[in-house]
This record gives C-alpha cells, structure tokens and sequence, in this order.
C-alpha cells in the first residue's frame, strides 16, 4: 500500500510565500516523475509542475519565476516553493508520483492541501 501525504497549505496574504511537501510511504521500491496539479473552484485540475528523479523540472507559465519545484529522493518527498502569491493561485494543491512497487509501474495521488491567498 503506497500513500501521498501532501502537507503545508493554509491562508496567505497576496505577496506572502508557502512551501508544500508530498511525502510518498509504504512498499515503494522507486519513484519516478513527481508533480504538483491544482484545482481552483469550478475550474479542472491544471498542472503547475513537475520533476524527474534526475531533478529536471518543468512549470506551468503561470508560475514560472514564482514557484518552485524539488526533491529528496532518500525521503521520497516532493516539495513546492512558492512565492509572490497571487489570489488565482487559490486551489486545492495535489501531488502526483510514479511510483514502482516490485515489478509494477503505477500513478498515485495525494489528498490535496488548500491554499487560499487573500488579496
């Protein structure tokens, strides 16, 4: 059983910072591609970012130069950096992972954390 614990949402003030973390437990043997989606009230869930195990990262227009991407791949965490938050990045925040148990690739979610940013 694999689980994604997302952690780190909360209210900020338009401007203000927050950092997430998505901790993946269980019978996990590798992961591979980890990535940040949202989803804000009455819109689909839209990408913001993602990394591989290699540390190569690609981001959503709509945050570049704000949020950040990385990984520690002896704690199986993915963390997301983001600055100058703005009232449209108010969503529910998922985590995303490839992750190999034995000989069997598969995608997992986390829960989602909420973000909500006050103009």
């Amino acid at each position: 059983q694999v689980q994604l614990v997302e952690s780190g949402g909360g209210l900020v003030q338009a401007g203000g910072s927050l950092r997430l973390s998505c901790a993946a437990s269980g019978s996990v043997f590798s992961i591979g591609v980890m990535a940040w989606y949202r989803q804000a009230p009455g819109k689909e869930r839209e990408f913001v970012g993602t990394i591989t195990s290699g540390g190569s990262t690609n981001s959503a227009d709509s945050v570049k130069g704000r949020f950040t991407i990385s990984r520690d791949n002896a704690k199986n965490t993915v963390y997301l950096q983001m600055n100058s938050l703005k009232p449209e990045d108010t969503a529910v925040y998922y985590c995303y992972a490839d992750i190999r148990i034995g000989g069997r690739l598969g995608g997992y979610w986390g829960q989602g954390t909420q973000v909500t940013v006050s103009s």
